[in-house]
């Protein structure tokens, strides 16, 4: 029988460049330097700018190859205090770069009953907060693994990109009997492509390259958003 205490349908939404203005970069280097000295952050940079080249390449080749090879870099991190200073990366960070736009759709989506689902490549205690502070009803992330309080750098889930975001969002679908075809989902990427084809009612966000293309030629909807200047 479906369970009647929760609608049928959902709003998925991507979370780096659909609903907030940043990215797993961003939020790394939030939490890497928080707490640096000066001669620590001198070091960080002088480590962490040699490796960007590397990580555009992966980015171009595959999403997924990306993520593994970028949140290597959190190797060493100490969990705990990573967890706690969540909290002020939500609000220093991610708050002020809410899309107004996106947060309207969110809203409106809840109001009509439809849950609202975060699905993205970002690390599970980053988007914790943000889901709490939205209301949403789930968040499908991803989890880094840890040895005697620091991170390990390998992620113990897949990377949510590509056809893996379809999957969790079919999946979850399944599980919580929805009907995918009544379903909006919205992205702002290429990557997103396969989960907005899993839904009925796709929304490309400031879309660009191929999912530009895909939008246009499929008659999808597309949303503008912006920052307030």
């Amino acid at each position: 029988m479906p369970d009647t205490a929760f609608p049928l349908t959902a709003a998925f939404f991507d979370v780096d460049g659909t609903l907030v203005d940043a990215n797993v970069v961003h939020y790394y280097r939030y939490l890497a330097l928080r707490h640096a000295s000066i001669a620590g952050r001198v070091w960080w940079y002088c480590h962490f700018l040699p490796r960007v080249p590397l990580f555009v390449a992966f980015d171009k080749i595959d999403r997924a190859l990306f993520n593994r090879f970028f949140y290597h870099s959190y190797q060493g991190m100490d969990a705990a205090r990573a967890r706690a200073d969540a909290e002020n990366l939500l609000a220093d960070l991610i708050r002020p770069c809410l899309f107004p736009g996106a947060l309207e759709a969110l809203r409106t989506h809840q109001q009509a009953g439809r849950r609202t689902v975060l699905v993205t490549g970002s690390l599970d205690f980053i988007i914790a907060p943000l889901a709490r502070l939205l209301g949403v009803t789930d968040a499908l992330s991803v989890t880094l693994g840890e040895h005697e309080g620091r991170f390990t750098g390998e992620l113990t889930t897949p990377p949510l990109s590509e056809g893996e975001k379809a999957r969790v969002v079919q999946e979850y679908g399944a599980r919580h009997q929805l009907d995918l075809g009544e379903s909006y989902a919205y992205g702002n990427d290429p990557a997103d492509i396969p989960m907005l084809e899993a839904v009925g009612h796709p929304v490309a966000v400031n879309p660009h390259g191929a999912l530009s293309r895909l939008a246009a030629a499929q008659g999808w909807e597309v949303r503008r958003w912006s920052l307030p200047h």
